[in-house]
């Protein structure tokens, strides 16, 4: 079985990760316990999760898991808005973290679809 670290999601997911937290230092420090903080666990959530998943037994764990991925993307993306709109981070900046959310979360619905499908031919 290959690791967590094979999967190309994991990876853009860390690098998702390493953009959140440098476009963050540049927040006020009055958000570094409320914006600052959401945005960081929601990204690590997202790589977080597909290891998690990928660590447990079962594929429904796994696709359980991969949904949470899903939930942190969809959030993180939001907050990204948020920051957007309030003038913490530019519009270029925002449509660049959006595009690499959108294309984790294509990534992640796409290897949940492949494994039911794996399963489905399992069982027939």
């Amino acid at each position: 079985m290959t690791s967590h670290k094979d999967l190309k999601v994991w990876q853009k997911g860390i690098e998702l990760v390493k953009s959140i937290y440098e476009i963050t230092q540049l927040f006020p420090s009055n958000e570094q316990f409320g914006l600052v903080s959401q945005m960081r666990r929601a990204a690590v959530s997202i790589p977080s999760n597909i290891a998690e998943g990928c660590g447990r037994n079962s594929d429904k764990e796994l696709i359980h898991f991969l949904y949470i991925a899903l939930g942190s993307a969809s959030e993180l993306e939001t907050q990204i808005i948020i920051s957007q709109e309030l003038g913490f981070m530019q519009i270029e900046k925002s449509e660049q973290m959006q595009s690499l959310i959108f294309e984790i979360i294509k990534m992640t619905s796409s290897l949940i679809k492949s494994i039911r499908i794996r399963d489905e031919k399992s069982i027939n």
